[in-house]
């Protein structure tokens, strides 16, 4: 996932054309390939793209059509398809698509291949860095994307609680960051209650992954990503047509992960934090069951309405933990609800957040970079619908109406110190494919959280990670008595997020 930097002479070019410009450029090609669009009739529609031979019937340049300057609604990673329909093959831009950075970008995220269990053989189609790009930044967000979905493609067998943990491990390794385990029933000697509730039925344990990076007088930024590796749903079963998707169920911790890896790499000058709470929420017979009540971290006691409900319960330890420093900056992903798709879709994650300023700069950002969000209202008077007769709180509302909404109320009970906090409800999903978006796992809302926070704190020149292990990095492994430990584990969950 390379732009190439030399010289571009020998490389293909591509022509952006329009209805509107498509004349001018057409009138420049040689006699041959103007004879050769007539013939085959040619047009500028959005998203088509034409090849143009030479006289020995080697590519001499290819045309893609882009939607015209006055189009209302423009997308700026549509030139990502040619990474895909192109023949290998060196290939610049003749002329600029309408933003030359998302297109490089849109270029990368096009062509990535998840290739654990199958190969994909074909040469891709390498492109050159448009003039006047920062390659070396595209480059390394579009390293970070596939940290992260590479992560959420890979299956349960072999992304259970121990692999996550690795993976956690490794990001924070290669940044000299300094992390800590918390695992099994050191969880309750730590007071992370519920994060243990959730996944001590699993054979591999439950735990927490927590790794500070940077200076500490900077400003804290925390990032919590829900890590469920795999979500039957608990008791509160699932259908099995609702379990297919939930090795995606750890796409918080992912989104988290490739944020992180964005924000070390640039070297901002932030204090940050990771906090991912991993586990699998499976059946024993000791596993939560509905009716429950658990101790939180935060002091409140939860009843248990729904056991499959149990990605805000470990988010909710994770946040109350994070909240006990009053960062600056607090940020929350999980893959939460199924309410939130049925609302918005599977392509426009919903955001919760109390702070008007922050709301502002997350829609800002989220459009100029093309990683959608929309907000939803924390409507304080549908906080009663969490109302527990015999506990403080319970995990789910009392009817089906706003599942999202009142999923993102009983996080923010949890949250009170932090300056600004908020909440990402994503779906770490794409259907059908898209530019910049192949089919399977994505990593929304990542890409715009890092051009916010390299807006804010971008002092300081990118950096590389280093290979292999620091001697740097501080770990700090609880072990737990009782509990196996192996690299394989499964996630569920179908209140949490019910795949249509």
């Amino acid at each position: 996932m390379l732009l190439h930097r030399e010289s571009s002479e020998a490389a293909t070019p591509i022509w952006f054309v329009t209805a509107r410009t498509w004349p001018e450029i057409r009138s420049g090609l040689p006699a041959q390939a103007q004879a050769f669009t007539a013939s085959c009739g040619f047009e500028p529609a959005p998203g088509r793209s034409f090849l143009l031979p030479d006289a020995t019937g080697a590519i001499a340049a290819a045309l893609f059509g882009l939607e015209g300057e006055n189009a209302k609604d423009k997308d700026p990673f549509l030139p990502g398809r040619l990474a895909a329909s192109l023949p290998p093959g060196l290939y610049r831009f003749a002329n600029a698509p309408h933003d030359p950075s998302l297109a490089a970008l849109s270029w990368l995220l096009s062509g990535y291949r998840f290739t654990r269990y199958k190969s994909h053989d074909v040469e891709p189609a390498i492109l050159c860095a448009p003039p006047g790009v920062d390659a070396a930044r595209i480059e390394r967000i579009a390293k970070s994307v596939a940290l992260g979905r590479d992560l959420i493609n890979t299956p349960a067998n072999d992304l259970g609680p121990d692999a996550l943990e690795a993976a956690a491990l490794n990001v924070a390794s290669q940044y000299r960051a300094k992390a800590s385990v918390t695992r099994g029933d050191k969880l309750l000697q730590t007071n992370l209650p519920l994060i243990h509730a959730v996944g001590r039925a699993a054979d591999k344990a439950p735990r927490l992954v927590d790794f500070c990076w940077g200076d500490a007088n900077h400003p804290k930024i925390t990032l919590v990503g829900k890590g469920v590796c795999f979500d039957s749903g608990g008791l509160d079963i699932k259908p099995s047509s609702g379990m297919l998707m939930m090795k995606k169920d750890m796409g918080g911790a992912a989104s988290a992960l490739a944020l992180a890896s964005m924000i070390m790499s640039a070297n901002l000058a932030v204090r940050l934090r990771v906090l991912l709470p991993i586990v699998e929420n499976s059946i024993s017979s000791n596993a939560f069951r509905p009716g429950d009540i658990y101790p939180s971290r935060k002091g409140l006691s939860v009843e248990i309405g729904n056991t499959d409900a149990e990605g805000r319960l470990i988010l909710a330890d994770a946040l109350a933990l994070a909240d006990e420093e009053a960062p600056e900056l607090l940020l929350d992903f999980a893959t939460l609800t199924g309410a939130a798709r049925v609302a918005l879709g599977p392509d426009l994650p919903p955001f919760y957040t109390m702070d008007e300023t922050l709301s502002a700069d997350i829609a800002r950002f989220a459009a100029a970079s093309h990683d959608p969000v929309w907000r939803l209202p924390l409507w304080g008077p549908y906080d009663k619908l969490l109302d527990s007769k015999i506990a403080d709180i319970n995990n789910v509302a009392g009817g089906s109406f706003a599942g999202s909404i009142t999923a993102a109320l009983f996080l923010r009970r949890f949250v009170e110190r932090a300056k600004s906090w908020a909440h990402f409800d994503v779906y770490a999903w794409t259907p059908s494919l898209k530019p910049g978006r192949p089919e399977g796992a994505e990593i929304q809302a990542a890409r715009l959280l890092f051009d916010l926070l390299e807006a804010r704190y971008g002092a300081g020149a990118a950096i590389e990670p280093t290979e292999g292990k620091s001697r740097k990095i501080i770990r700090r492994v609880k072990e737990t008595s009782g509990l196996r430990h192996s690299e394989d584990d499964d996630d569920g969950g179908a209140f949490d997020d019910l795949t249509p």
